[in-house]
């Protein structure tokens, strides 16, 4: 069958490119490392580019972790010039992380992958993942109790910005109704030659492990297990499309400005909530959170009181609730001086004195932000401001601040309830005074007492915080 299937191989993938150029035109990528898989892959892609006048490029990723990968990248080279096929090499440092070795190879080789492609304005990468390795993913998917999403395994084309930095990139496996047997025969028919990755036999990796110990026991206990694992994955996959489909409708439900709300959410059962809420991180890049740790979230943020301030740190960001909305907020180191005004008896330092000598804006990077100074209709009187000692801080408690003629005078923790601003973003706005008197908070505004007569022109403070 393998014999077979090797000897259609030409046909089977002009057949799966056709469909994939109507997506993505010329010219087309091919990811090689050298090794037997991604030689195929090279080989098959000059042949359709020599046949349909198809551009096509070969990019290799030197990691630097194996002592024969110089060897590797010269053997690349040297196929490529053979053939004709315009080739690249990017040399990678990996990044010492949590995740290992493999994962940190995987996350610099798509990024680079991604980068050449850009360089290059190609839209099509092609990769060599082929059946066997659609089967190691499942499994090693469901080894993590993974959920439909893990278990769909590898789809035939999709885009990966986050991974591969190119939001214009297509990454296609014309390879993956392939099994490696019928590349194996391929490559002996077509006398191919290719690199031998000592890393492949090495147990200590997970999908080695499952590749070198399990797969060959299923195969013999179960012949054509790879098939029936595939099968699964497009059931899984199809699953994946309904939830997917259920989560856009139920968090087009609960949006408002970009906040979750609380009351649609507990009306929901707690398995159509765990998936809009995971749509809801996938749609913001976030990293996908365990079962439990979803569960300790909805706990805390949804059934905990409504006058609470409740907050639930996730690895890239915080959620949090404010007057019954979920937040995703950013993670953002403290700013100097930045204090809790609610906390007595803290010994905080003063905050930065200044003095406006016309400027249109003044940075100040410890409280995070410039202060502009707008010239209007309203406001207060330049050479008045000119003359004044200015200071910077944030607020300890207790200022007051009167916004308008017709309004009252009220304390600033009122003013910010008044204007919806949530408690976390209130700690790292300042205020301008003069030391004595209060005459603007960002967030809420200018204090009236200090506006200025006449025919002007006049100065209004305004605040605008760094991007985070």
């Amino acid at each position: 069958m393998s014999q077979q299937i090797a000897g259609n191989l030409p046909a089977a993938f002009a057949r799966a490119l056709s469909g994939l150029r109507d997506v993505s035109p010329d010219p087309i990528a091919i990811a090689y490392s050298g090794g037997l898989d991604s030689s195929v892959l090279l080989h098959l892609a000059h042949a359709y580019g020599v046949q349909h006048g198809v551009p096509v490029f070969a990019f290799h990723v030197h990691h630097g972790i194996s002592p024969n990968a110089d060897a590797w990248l010269v053997h690349c080279e040297a196929t490529c010039a053979t053939l004709g096929i315009p080739f690249e090499a990017c040399r990678v440092v990996l990044e010492k992380t949590r995740s290992g070795v493999e994962a940190a190879a995987r996350k610099a080789r798509y990024a680079a992958l991604g980068a050449m492609c850009r360089g290059h304005g190609v839209r099509l990468m092609l990769t060599a993942h082929h059946l066997d390795d659609q089967a190691e993913t499942v499994l090693l998917q469901l080894l993590r109790g993974s959920g439909t999403a893990g278990l769909s395994g590898m789809d035939a084309a999709n885009a990966a910005p986050e991974l591969l930095g190119n939001p214009d990139l297509v990454m296609a496996r014309p390879l993956l109704p392939v099994s490696r047997g019928a590349l194996e025969h391929y490559v002996a028919a077509q006398a191919i030659g290719y690199v031998e990755d000592e890393s492949n036999t090495h147990p200590r990796y997970a999908r080695n492990a499952l590749r070198h110990q399990v797969m060959p026991s299923l195969a013999q206990a179960f012949p054509g297990y790879q098939e029936r694992f595939a099968r699964s994955a497009a059931h899984a996959q199809s699953a994946q499309r309904l939830l997917t489909e259920l989560a856009e409708q139920d968090l087009a439900g609960c949006l408002v400005d970009g906040c979750i709300d609380c009351a649609k959410l507990r009306a929901m059962s707690l398995d159509r909530a765990y998936n809009m809420l995971r749509h809801w991180f996938a749609l913001r890049a976030m990293r996908m959170p365990s079962t439990a740790w979803l569960t300790e979230m909805v706990a805390q943020l949804v059934e905990a009181r409504h006058d609470r301030q409740v907050l639930v740190t996730h690895p890239d960001c915080h959620i949090r609730r404010h007057r019954d909305l979920l937040h995703i907020t950013p993670k953002l180191a403290d700013l100097a001086g930045q204090r809790d005004p609610d906390d007595e008896g803290v010994f905080v330092k003063e905050g930065e004195l200044f003095a406006w000598t016309g400027e249109a804006s003044m940075a100040f990077p410890a409280y995070g932000g410039v202060l502009h100074f707008d010239q209007g209709e309203q406001g207060m009187d330049t050479d008045w401001l000119r003359a004044q000692p200015l200071l910077i801080d944030f607020r300890k408690g207790g200022e007051r601040l009167k916004p308008a003629a017709n309004r009252p005078t009220r304390p600033l923790k009122y003013h910010y309830q008044a204007c919806n601003v949530p408690a976390w973003e209130r700690a790292r706005l300042p205020v301008v005074s003069t030391g004595k008197s209060l005459l603007f908070a960002a967030g809420i505004g200018m204090d009236c007492h200090h506006f200025g007569t006449g025919s002007g022109p006049f100065i209004a403070l305004r605040w605008q915080t760094f991007a985070a």
